[in-house]
Protein backbone atom coordinates (compact mmCIF):
# COMPACT_ATOMS: atom_id res chain seq x y z
CA UNK A 1 0.00 0.00 0.00
CA UNK A 2 1.37 3.40 -0.91
CA UNK A 3 1.48 6.07 1.79
CA UNK A 4 2.45 9.59 0.76
CA UNK A 5 2.53 12.92 2.53
CA UNK A 6 -0.03 15.33 1.14
CA UNK A 7 1.54 18.27 -0.67
CA UNK A 8 1.28 21.31 1.59
CA UNK A 9 0.83 19.39 4.85
CA UNK A 10 3.28 18.82 7.66
CA UNK A 11 4.98 15.45 7.86
CA UNK A 12 3.40 13.23 10.52
CA UNK A 13 5.59 12.30 13.47
CA UNK A 14 4.13 8.80 13.51
CA UNK A 15 2.33 7.83 10.27
CA UNK A 16 0.60 4.82 11.89
CA UNK A 17 0.06 5.94 15.47
CA UNK A 18 -3.50 5.67 16.74
CA UNK A 19 -4.79 4.78 13.28
CA UNK A 20 -3.22 1.32 13.49
CA UNK A 21 -5.92 0.02 15.84
CA UNK A 22 -8.54 0.94 13.22
CA UNK A 23 -6.75 -0.78 10.35
CA UNK A 24 -9.02 -3.84 10.13
CA UNK A 25 -12.21 -1.76 10.04
CA UNK A 26 -10.67 0.80 7.68
CA UNK A 27 -9.61 -1.99 5.31
CA UNK A 28 -13.14 -3.40 5.39
CA UNK A 29 -14.37 0.04 4.32
CA UNK A 30 -11.64 0.34 1.69
CA UNK A 31 -12.55 -2.96 0.03
CA UNK A 32 -16.32 -2.63 0.46
CA UNK A 33 -17.72 -4.16 -2.72
CA UNK A 34 -14.25 -4.59 -4.26
CA UNK A 35 -15.08 -8.11 -5.42
CA UNK A 36 -18.50 -9.64 -4.87
CA UNK A 37 -19.52 -13.24 -4.38
CA UNK A 38 -19.11 -15.53 -6.27
CA UNK A 39 -15.85 -13.74 -7.07
CA UNK A 40 -15.87 -14.49 -10.80
CA UNK A 41 -15.56 -12.13 -13.74
CA UNK A 42 -18.62 -13.72 -15.35
CA UNK A 43 -20.82 -13.06 -12.30
CA UNK A 44 -23.49 -10.43 -12.98
CA UNK A 45 -22.79 -8.89 -9.56
CA UNK A 46 -19.21 -8.13 -10.53
CA UNK A 47 -20.32 -6.08 -13.54
CA UNK A 48 -21.48 -3.33 -11.18
CA UNK A 49 -18.76 -2.69 -8.61
CA UNK A 50 -17.31 0.25 -6.69
CA UNK A 51 -20.61 1.48 -5.20
CA UNK A 52 -19.45 3.36 -2.10
CA UNK A 53 -17.43 6.53 -1.62
CA UNK A 54 -16.72 7.09 -5.34
CA UNK A 55 -15.54 10.63 -6.14
CA UNK A 56 -15.51 11.54 -9.86
CA UNK A 57 -14.48 14.82 -11.49
CA UNK A 58 -17.32 17.29 -10.93
CA UNK A 59 -18.17 18.11 -14.56
CA UNK A 60 -18.64 14.44 -15.39
CA UNK A 61 -20.72 13.41 -12.37
CA UNK A 62 -22.95 16.50 -12.68
CA UNK A 63 -23.40 16.32 -16.46
CA UNK A 64 -27.11 15.51 -15.92
CA UNK A 65 -27.63 17.75 -12.88
CA UNK A 66 -26.23 18.47 -9.40
CA UNK A 67 -25.60 15.58 -7.05
CA UNK A 68 -27.94 15.28 -4.06
CA UNK A 69 -26.06 15.05 -0.74
CA UNK A 70 -26.80 12.15 1.58
CA UNK A 71 -25.56 10.83 4.91
CA UNK A 72 -23.50 8.09 3.28
CA UNK A 73 -21.50 7.61 0.11
CA UNK A 74 -23.79 5.16 -1.69
CA UNK A 75 -24.31 7.72 -4.49
CA UNK A 76 -21.60 9.00 -6.83
CA UNK A 77 -20.27 12.46 -6.03
CA UNK A 78 -17.34 14.76 -6.67
CA UNK A 79 -16.64 15.53 -2.99
CA UNK A 80 -17.02 14.34 0.61
CA UNK A 81 -17.66 16.68 3.51
CA UNK A 82 -17.01 15.69 7.12
CA UNK A 83 -17.91 17.89 10.09
CA UNK A 84 -17.24 16.80 13.65
CA UNK A 85 -16.94 18.24 17.14
CA UNK A 86 -13.53 18.36 18.79
CA UNK A 87 -12.90 18.85 22.50
CA UNK A 88 -9.62 20.72 23.01
CA UNK A 89 -7.81 19.33 26.05
CA UNK A 90 -4.64 21.43 25.98
CA UNK A 91 -3.08 24.34 24.05
CA UNK A 92 -0.98 23.61 20.98
CA UNK A 93 -2.96 20.57 19.90
CA UNK A 94 -2.58 19.23 16.39
CA UNK A 95 -4.91 17.33 14.07
CA UNK A 96 -3.78 14.46 11.84
CA UNK A 97 -5.59 13.32 8.71
CA UNK A 98 -5.34 10.21 6.61
CA UNK A 99 -7.39 10.04 3.41
CA UNK A 100 -7.64 6.51 1.97
CA UNK A 101 -9.04 5.33 -1.33
CA UNK A 102 -8.59 2.86 -4.17
CA UNK A 103 -7.14 3.77 -7.55
CA UNK A 104 -8.56 1.83 -10.49
CA UNK A 105 -6.12 -0.50 -12.25
CA UNK A 106 -6.90 -2.10 -15.58
CA UNK A 107 -5.52 -5.63 -15.93
CA UNK A 108 -5.25 -6.36 -19.65
CA UNK A 109 -4.15 -9.79 -20.88
CA UNK A 110 -2.24 -9.67 -24.19
CA UNK A 111 -1.48 -12.63 -26.41
CA UNK A 112 1.77 -12.91 -28.36
CA UNK A 113 0.81 -12.60 -32.04
CA UNK A 114 2.79 -14.23 -34.87
CA UNK A 115 4.13 -10.84 -35.94
CA UNK A 116 5.47 -10.26 -32.42
CA UNK A 117 3.03 -7.49 -31.54
CA UNK A 118 0.97 -8.24 -28.38
CA UNK A 119 -2.77 -8.49 -29.02
CA UNK A 120 -5.35 -7.71 -26.28
CA UNK A 121 -7.58 -10.69 -25.43
CA UNK A 122 -10.28 -11.36 -22.83
CA UNK A 123 -8.55 -14.50 -21.56
CA UNK A 124 -5.48 -16.61 -22.20
CA UNK A 125 -4.55 -20.10 -21.02
CA UNK A 126 -0.83 -20.80 -20.81
CA UNK A 127 0.91 -24.16 -21.22
CA UNK A 128 1.16 -24.63 -17.45
CA UNK A 129 -2.65 -24.78 -17.27
CA UNK A 130 -3.11 -21.33 -15.72
CA UNK A 131 -5.89 -19.12 -17.06
CA UNK A 132 -5.38 -15.34 -17.14
CA UNK A 133 -8.41 -13.02 -17.42
CA UNK A 134 -8.70 -9.35 -18.30
CA UNK A 135 -10.34 -7.62 -15.33
CA UNK A 136 -10.41 -4.34 -13.38
CA UNK A 137 -8.38 -4.32 -10.16
CA UNK A 138 -7.52 -1.51 -7.76
CA UNK A 139 -4.51 -0.23 -5.83
CA UNK A 140 -4.90 1.16 -2.27
CA UNK A 141 -3.67 4.72 -1.69
CA UNK A 142 -3.17 6.71 1.50
CA UNK A 143 -2.41 10.41 1.96
CA UNK A 144 -1.26 11.85 5.30
CA UNK A 145 -1.17 15.42 6.59
CA UNK A 146 -0.91 17.14 9.98
CA UNK A 147 -2.03 20.62 11.03
CA UNK A 148 -1.78 22.77 14.14
CA UNK A 149 -5.32 23.32 15.42
CA UNK A 150 -4.54 27.01 16.03
CA UNK A 151 -3.68 27.40 12.33
CA UNK A 152 -6.97 25.79 11.31
CA UNK A 153 -8.85 28.22 13.55
CA UNK A 154 -7.24 31.10 11.64
CA UNK A 155 -8.50 29.88 8.27
CA UNK A 156 -8.78 26.88 5.99
CA UNK A 157 -5.77 24.93 4.78
CA UNK A 158 -5.77 23.01 1.50
CA UNK A 159 -3.39 20.23 0.51
CA UNK A 160 -3.09 18.47 -2.84
CA UNK A 161 -3.07 14.69 -3.12
CA UNK A 162 -2.15 12.64 -6.14
CA UNK A 163 -1.96 9.01 -7.19
CA UNK A 164 0.34 8.91 -10.24
CA UNK A 165 -0.31 7.16 -13.51
CA UNK A 166 1.72 4.05 -14.21
CA UNK A 167 1.94 0.66 -15.85
CA UNK A 168 3.43 -2.69 -14.88
CA UNK A 169 4.16 -5.51 -17.31
CA UNK A 170 4.20 -9.19 -16.28
CA UNK A 171 5.54 -11.62 -18.93
CA UNK A 172 3.68 -14.93 -19.17
CA UNK A 173 5.48 -18.31 -19.32
CA UNK A 174 6.95 -19.60 -22.58
CA UNK A 175 6.44 -16.28 -24.35
CA UNK A 176 2.66 -16.82 -24.51
CA UNK A 177 2.02 -13.14 -23.92
CA UNK A 178 1.91 -10.71 -21.05
CA UNK A 179 -0.33 -9.04 -18.48
CA UNK A 180 -0.31 -5.23 -18.49
CA UNK A 181 -1.63 -3.39 -15.44
CA UNK A 182 -2.20 0.30 -16.16
CA UNK A 183 -3.36 3.22 -14.04
CA UNK A 184 -4.40 6.77 -14.88
CA UNK A 185 -3.50 9.71 -12.65
CA UNK A 186 -5.96 10.57 -9.87
CA UNK A 187 -5.86 14.07 -8.40
CA UNK A 188 -7.71 15.54 -5.43
CA UNK A 189 -7.53 18.25 -2.79
CA UNK A 190 -8.27 18.12 0.93
CA UNK A 191 -9.43 21.33 2.62
CA UNK A 192 -9.47 21.54 6.42
CA UNK A 193 -10.77 24.34 8.68
CA UNK A 194 -11.85 24.68 12.31
CA UNK A 195 -14.40 26.92 14.02
CA UNK A 196 -14.31 27.67 17.73
CA UNK A 197 -17.67 27.07 19.47
CA UNK A 198 -16.47 27.38 23.07
CA UNK A 199 -13.09 27.75 24.79
CA UNK A 200 -12.66 23.96 24.80
CA UNK A 201 -14.82 23.03 21.80
CA UNK A 202 -14.34 23.33 18.02
CA UNK A 203 -16.11 22.20 14.91
CA UNK A 204 -13.70 20.65 12.40
CA UNK A 205 -14.54 20.43 8.69
CA UNK A 206 -12.71 18.23 6.17
CA UNK A 207 -13.63 18.34 2.49
CA UNK A 208 -12.09 15.98 -0.07
CA UNK A 209 -12.63 16.93 -3.72
CA UNK A 210 -11.71 15.21 -6.97
CA UNK A 211 -9.76 17.85 -8.93
CA UNK A 212 -8.83 15.73 -11.92
CA UNK A 213 -9.80 16.61 -15.50
CA UNK A 214 -13.33 15.55 -16.38
CA UNK A 215 -13.75 12.97 -19.14
CA UNK A 216 -16.20 13.50 -21.97
CA UNK A 217 -19.79 13.53 -20.61
CA UNK A 218 -20.56 10.54 -22.83
CA UNK A 219 -17.85 8.47 -21.15
CA UNK A 220 -19.24 5.37 -19.44
CA UNK A 221 -18.99 5.01 -15.69
CA UNK A 222 -16.61 2.08 -16.05
CA UNK A 223 -14.18 4.27 -17.99
CA UNK A 224 -14.69 7.34 -15.79
CA UNK A 225 -13.70 5.25 -12.76
CA UNK A 226 -10.11 5.35 -13.99
CA UNK A 227 -9.87 8.96 -12.76
CA UNK A 228 -11.95 8.49 -9.60
CA UNK A 229 -11.19 8.06 -5.92
CA UNK A 230 -12.94 4.81 -4.93
CA UNK A 231 -14.13 3.80 -1.44
CA UNK A 232 -12.88 7.16 -0.15
CA UNK A 233 -12.81 7.60 3.62
CA UNK A 234 -10.93 9.68 6.17
CA UNK A 235 -9.26 8.94 9.49
CA UNK A 236 -8.83 11.88 11.88
CA UNK A 237 -6.66 11.76 14.97
CA UNK A 238 -4.66 13.92 17.32
CA UNK A 239 -1.10 14.84 18.18
CA UNK A 240 2.01 13.01 17.19
CA UNK A 241 0.41 9.65 16.48
CA UNK A 242 -0.51 8.89 20.10
CA UNK A 243 -4.22 8.78 19.28
CA UNK A 244 -5.01 12.27 20.52
CA UNK A 245 -3.78 13.55 23.91
CA UNK A 246 -4.60 17.10 22.83
CA UNK A 247 -8.04 16.52 21.32
CA UNK A 248 -11.04 14.26 21.78
CA UNK A 249 -13.75 13.72 19.19
CA UNK A 250 -17.39 13.86 20.25
CA UNK A 251 -19.85 11.19 19.16
CA UNK A 252 -22.36 12.59 16.67
CA UNK A 253 -24.47 9.45 17.05
CA UNK A 254 -24.81 9.75 20.83
CA UNK A 255 -23.48 13.16 21.93
CA UNK A 256 -23.66 14.34 25.55
CA UNK A 257 -26.85 16.33 26.25
CA UNK A 258 -25.12 19.71 26.36
CA UNK A 259 -23.66 19.21 22.88
CA UNK A 260 -26.67 17.79 21.05
CA UNK A 261 -27.49 21.10 19.35
CA UNK A 262 -23.90 21.49 18.12
CA UNK A 263 -23.86 17.87 16.95
CA UNK A 264 -27.12 18.33 15.06
CA UNK A 265 -25.64 21.36 13.29
CA UNK A 266 -22.74 19.32 11.86
CA UNK A 267 -23.27 18.83 8.15
CA UNK A 268 -21.92 15.60 6.69
CA UNK A 269 -22.33 14.84 3.01
CA UNK A 270 -21.58 11.50 1.32
CA UNK A 271 -19.89 10.26 4.47
CA UNK A 272 -20.78 9.19 8.02
CA UNK A 273 -18.34 9.95 10.87
CA UNK A 274 -18.15 7.66 13.91
CA UNK A 275 -15.76 7.25 16.82
CA UNK A 276 -13.05 4.67 16.22
CA UNK A 277 -10.89 2.51 18.42
CA UNK A 278 -11.73 1.58 21.99
CA UNK A 279 -14.09 3.84 23.98
CA UNK A 280 -12.12 6.60 25.71
CA UNK A 281 -12.16 7.35 29.41
CA UNK A 282 -14.41 10.27 30.38
CA UNK A 283 -13.00 13.54 29.08
CA UNK A 284 -15.02 15.71 31.46
CA UNK A 285 -16.50 15.10 34.93
CA UNK A 286 -19.79 13.28 34.60
CA UNK A 287 -19.38 12.67 30.87
CA UNK A 288 -20.23 9.09 29.77
CA UNK A 289 -17.17 7.24 28.57
CA UNK A 290 -18.66 6.37 25.17
CA UNK A 291 -19.42 9.93 24.03
CA UNK A 292 -15.85 10.84 23.05
CA UNK A 293 -12.97 9.09 21.33
CA UNK A 294 -9.37 9.66 20.32
CA UNK A 295 -9.93 8.78 16.65
CA UNK A 296 -12.69 9.45 14.14
CA UNK A 297 -13.50 7.32 11.08
CA UNK A 298 -15.51 9.14 8.43
CA UNK A 299 -16.76 6.38 6.13
CA UNK A 300 -19.00 6.20 3.06
CA UNK A 301 -21.08 3.50 4.80
CA UNK A 302 -23.10 3.81 8.01
CA UNK A 303 -21.33 2.29 11.02
CA UNK A 304 -21.81 2.44 14.80
CA UNK A 305 -19.38 4.20 17.10
CA UNK A 306 -16.29 2.10 17.87
CA UNK A 307 -16.84 -0.40 15.02
CA UNK A 308 -14.90 -3.64 15.18
CA UNK A 309 -14.42 -6.65 12.97
CA UNK A 310 -15.80 -9.72 14.74
CA UNK A 311 -12.92 -11.79 16.18
CA UNK A 312 -14.52 -14.90 14.64
CA UNK A 313 -14.06 -13.50 11.11
CA UNK A 314 -10.99 -15.17 9.55
CA UNK A 315 -10.64 -12.71 6.67
CA UNK A 316 -12.22 -10.15 4.36
CA UNK A 317 -14.83 -11.47 1.91
CA UNK A 318 -15.22 -8.09 0.09
CA UNK A 319 -19.00 -8.51 -0.06
CA UNK A 320 -20.76 -5.66 1.73
CA UNK A 321 -20.07 -6.95 5.25
CA UNK A 322 -22.36 -9.94 4.78
CA UNK A 323 -22.32 -12.92 7.12
CA UNK A 324 -19.04 -14.86 6.91
CA UNK A 325 -20.65 -18.25 7.48
CA UNK A 326 -23.12 -17.88 4.60
CA UNK A 327 -20.51 -16.63 2.13
CA UNK A 328 -18.03 -19.29 3.22
CA UNK A 329 -20.57 -22.08 2.73
CA UNK A 330 -21.60 -20.77 -0.68
CA UNK A 331 -17.97 -20.41 -1.74
CA UNK A 332 -17.38 -24.03 -0.75
CA UNK A 333 -20.18 -25.01 -3.14
CA UNK A 334 -18.51 -23.52 -6.22
CA UNK A 335 -17.69 -26.09 -8.86
CA UNK A 336 -14.09 -26.76 -9.82
CA UNK A 337 -14.62 -24.79 -13.05
CA UNK A 338 -16.06 -21.83 -11.15
CA UNK A 339 -13.18 -21.90 -8.68
CA UNK A 340 -10.71 -21.95 -11.55
CA UNK A 341 -12.35 -18.86 -13.05
CA UNK A 342 -12.40 -17.10 -9.67
CA UNK A 343 -8.68 -17.72 -9.19
CA UNK A 344 -7.99 -16.27 -12.63
CA UNK A 345 -10.22 -13.25 -12.00
CA UNK A 346 -8.27 -11.54 -9.24
CA UNK A 347 -5.48 -12.35 -6.74
CA UNK A 348 -7.77 -11.42 -3.84
CA UNK A 349 -10.41 -13.84 -5.11
CA UNK A 350 -7.76 -16.55 -5.21
CA UNK A 351 -6.78 -15.72 -1.62
CA UNK A 352 -10.42 -16.05 -0.50
CA UNK A 353 -10.65 -19.49 -2.13
CA UNK A 354 -7.38 -20.60 -0.55
CA UNK A 355 -8.61 -19.52 2.88
CA UNK A 356 -11.99 -21.23 2.49
CA UNK A 357 -10.50 -24.46 1.10
CA UNK A 358 -8.00 -24.74 3.96
CA UNK A 359 -10.16 -23.43 6.83
CA UNK A 360 -9.79 -25.63 9.95
CA UNK A 361 -13.02 -27.08 11.30
CA UNK A 362 -12.70 -25.21 14.60
CA UNK A 363 -12.45 -21.87 12.75
CA UNK A 364 -15.47 -22.70 10.63
CA UNK A 365 -17.49 -23.64 13.72
CA UNK A 366 -16.79 -20.23 15.25
CA UNK A 367 -18.54 -18.59 12.28
CA UNK A 368 -21.87 -20.03 13.41
CA UNK A 369 -22.31 -17.13 15.81
CA UNK A 370 -21.58 -15.69 19.21
CA UNK A 371 -23.74 -13.95 21.80
CA UNK A 372 -22.15 -10.83 23.30
CA UNK A 373 -25.22 -9.00 24.58
CA UNK A 374 -25.96 -11.11 27.65
CA UNK A 375 -26.22 -9.07 30.84
CA UNK A 376 -26.91 -10.17 34.43
CA UNK A 377 -30.61 -10.61 35.08
CA UNK A 378 -31.88 -8.28 37.77
CA UNK A 379 -34.88 -8.95 39.93
CA UNK A 380 -38.08 -7.60 38.32
CA UNK A 381 -39.74 -4.59 39.94
CA UNK A 382 -42.87 -6.68 40.40
CA UNK A 383 -42.08 -10.22 41.60
CA UNK A 384 -43.39 -13.00 39.41
CA UNK A 385 -46.40 -14.87 40.79
CA UNK A 386 -45.42 -17.62 43.17
CA UNK A 387 -45.16 -20.91 41.38
CA UNK A 388 -44.71 -19.46 37.84
CA UNK A 389 -42.21 -21.71 35.98
CA UNK A 390 -38.93 -20.49 34.52
CA UNK A 391 -39.03 -19.20 30.95
CA UNK A 392 -37.78 -22.47 29.44
CA UNK A 393 -40.44 -24.59 31.15
CA UNK A 394 -43.92 -25.39 29.92
CA UNK A 395 -46.49 -22.81 31.00
CA UNK A 396 -43.97 -19.97 31.37
CA UNK A 397 -46.06 -17.77 29.04
CA UNK A 398 -49.33 -18.39 30.83
CA UNK A 399 -50.99 -15.11 31.72
CA UNK A 400 -49.07 -13.08 29.10
CA UNK A 401 -50.96 -11.61 26.14
CA UNK A 402 -49.00 -9.28 23.82
CA UNK A 403 -52.17 -7.87 22.27
CA UNK A 404 -53.88 -6.96 25.56
CA UNK A 405 -51.02 -6.49 28.08
CA UNK A 406 -50.14 -2.93 29.08
CA UNK A 407 -47.14 -1.23 30.63
CA UNK A 408 -47.10 2.05 32.56
CA UNK A 409 -45.16 4.94 30.98
CA UNK A 410 -45.33 8.29 32.79
CA UNK A 411 -48.39 7.01 34.59
CA UNK A 412 -50.19 6.13 31.34
CA UNK A 413 -50.94 2.47 30.50
CA UNK A 414 -49.65 1.71 27.00
CA UNK A 415 -50.84 -1.31 25.05
CA UNK A 416 -52.25 -2.30 21.70
CA UNK A 417 -53.74 0.76 19.97
CA UNK A 418 -51.99 3.38 22.14
CA UNK A 419 -50.57 6.43 20.38
CA UNK A 420 -46.95 7.34 21.17
CA UNK A 421 -44.10 9.55 20.06
CA UNK A 422 -40.71 7.86 19.57
CA UNK A 423 -37.83 9.09 21.71
CA UNK A 424 -34.88 6.71 21.05
CA UNK A 425 -32.14 7.00 23.66
CA UNK A 426 -29.30 7.03 21.15
CA UNK A 427 -27.71 3.69 21.96
CA UNK A 428 -25.16 4.29 19.21
CA UNK A 429 -25.68 0.96 17.45
CA UNK A 430 -28.83 1.56 15.39
CA UNK A 431 -28.54 4.23 12.70
CA UNK A 432 -32.32 4.16 12.22
CA UNK A 433 -32.78 5.89 15.57
CA UNK A 434 -31.87 9.26 14.08
CA UNK A 435 -34.56 8.88 11.43
CA UNK A 436 -37.28 7.67 13.81
CA UNK A 437 -36.78 10.18 16.62
CA UNK A 438 -39.81 12.41 17.07
CA UNK A 439 -42.13 10.47 14.77
CA UNK A 440 -45.51 9.25 15.97
CA UNK A 441 -46.59 5.62 16.03
CA UNK A 442 -49.21 3.18 17.25
CA UNK A 443 -48.45 0.38 19.69
CA UNK A 444 -49.25 -3.06 18.26
CA UNK A 445 -48.20 -5.33 21.13
CA UNK A 446 -46.31 -5.59 24.41
CA UNK A 447 -43.63 -8.29 24.61
CA UNK A 448 -41.88 -9.68 27.70
CA UNK A 449 -38.34 -10.93 27.12
CA UNK A 450 -36.82 -13.95 28.84
CA UNK A 451 -34.56 -11.66 30.89
CA UNK A 452 -37.57 -9.84 32.35
CA UNK A 453 -37.38 -6.71 30.17
CA UNK A 454 -40.29 -5.30 28.16
CA UNK A 455 -40.40 -4.05 24.57
CA UNK A 456 -43.29 -2.47 22.71
CA UNK A 457 -43.85 -3.21 19.02
CA UNK A 458 -45.01 -0.16 17.07
CA UNK A 459 -45.99 0.82 13.52
CA UNK A 460 -45.20 4.31 12.20
CA UNK A 461 -48.15 6.58 11.47
CA UNK A 462 -46.60 7.94 8.26
CA UNK A 463 -45.46 4.57 6.92
CA UNK A 464 -47.55 3.83 3.78
CA UNK A 465 -46.85 0.13 4.29
CA UNK A 466 -47.86 0.07 7.98
CA UNK A 467 -50.92 -2.09 7.36
CA UNK A 468 -48.85 -4.57 5.36
CA UNK A 469 -46.17 -4.70 8.07
CA UNK A 470 -48.83 -5.38 10.70
CA UNK A 471 -50.30 -8.15 8.58
CA UNK A 472 -47.08 -10.17 8.53
CA UNK A 473 -45.81 -9.07 11.95
CA UNK A 474 -42.96 -6.73 11.13
CA UNK A 475 -42.58 -3.92 13.67
CA UNK A 476 -40.15 -1.46 15.23
CA UNK A 477 -39.34 -2.28 18.86
CA UNK A 478 -38.69 0.20 21.68
CA UNK A 479 -38.24 0.09 25.41
CA UNK A 480 -40.94 1.79 27.49
CA UNK A 481 -38.57 4.65 28.41
CA UNK A 482 -38.15 5.43 24.70
CA UNK A 483 -41.85 6.18 24.19
CA UNK A 484 -43.83 9.31 25.02
CA UNK A 485 -47.58 8.73 25.47
CA UNK A 486 -49.81 10.92 23.32
CA UNK A 487 -53.21 12.20 24.27
CA UNK A 488 -55.65 10.19 22.10
CA UNK A 489 -57.46 13.47 21.39
CA UNK A 490 -54.34 15.40 20.37
CA UNK A 491 -54.11 14.05 16.86
CA UNK A 492 -50.43 13.39 17.37
CA UNK A 493 -49.54 17.03 17.99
Amino acid sequence: MSVVRAEGGTACADPEGGFEQLSAVADAVLYEGYLLYPYRRSSAKNRVRWQFGVLFPRDWVEADGPVVPGVSGSADSWYQRTECLVRVRRPGATVRLRVRCLQMQRKQVEEAAPDGAPRPVASLRTDDGTTHLTFDEAVPREFDAEFALDDLLQGERTVAVRAPAGADVEPLPAGAGRVVRSREEVRASVTVVAERLAPDLCRLRVRTTNTGPAPDPRTTRDEALRGALIATHTLIGGDGGDGGDGVRFVSLTDPPPELRAHAAACRNEFTFPVLGGEPAEPGEPGEPEDTTGRILLSAPIILPDHPQVAPESPGDLHDAAEIDEILTLRTMLLTDEEKQEARATDPRAAAILDRVDTMPQEVFERLHGAVRSLTPVTAPATPAPVGRPAWWQEGADDGLSPSTDTVLVDGVPLGGGSRVRLRPRGRGADAQDMFLAGRTAEVAAVFHDVDGSVHLAVTLDDDPAAELHSWYGRFHYFRPDELEPLDPCSGGR
